[in-house]
């Protein structure tokens, strides 16, 4: 057997490729080979979960979650052992007869999405609301007893 040393500009998309700029993963992964809804933006480059943002204030947490093209009724959001569950799901059925043809097309979108909240929420206080495609939550903090600053004390 013979060494034989590997020409790499013989091969296409070299130049491209071996480029500081270029990104392999992103390359075969979503932008050029995959075109579907779920490898856009809008799904922040996960499959099936769509974008979330959280905010901390002093007295509550805010979360938004993008999810447009569904409606109120098609979200559950549930609270079990810790965890805020968030689940949506929608289908749209269209059916055409004519005389010489029938065309019948479906879409089916759900994801689900789970958090852990942390100890200092109140989850019986949870607001939940869906504008313009934005599912937001708005959780209270539990009221804390302030820490007292440490104090020496003089042994007799």
């Amino acid at each position: 057997m013979s060494l034989v040393k590997f020409n790499k500009r013989t091969r296409p998309f070299t130049n491209l490729i071996t480029s500081d700029f270029f990104d392999m993963e992103d390359f075969f992964d979503n932008r050029f080979w995959n075109k579907g809804l779920m490898n856009t933006d809008f799904w922040n480059g996960r499959k099936g979960e769509p974008a979330l943002n959280i905010k901390e204030t002093d007295k509550f947490f805010e979360i938004e979650l993008a999810a447009p093209g569904f409606n109120k009724k098609d979200f559950e959001v549930t609270i079990e052992d810790g965890y805020l569950n968030i689940k949506a799901e929608k289908t749209f059925t269209e059916e055409e007869k004519e005389e010489n043809y029938t065309r019948k097309e479906f879409t089916y979108n759900s994801f689900e999405r789970s958090l852990l909240l942390p100890e200092n929420v109140k989850e019986e206080e949870l607001k939940a609301k869906y504008m313009d495609g934005i599912l937001s939550f708005k959780l209270m903090k539990k009221v804390e007893a302030k820490k007292l600053k440490p104090k020496k004390v003089e042994i007799a």
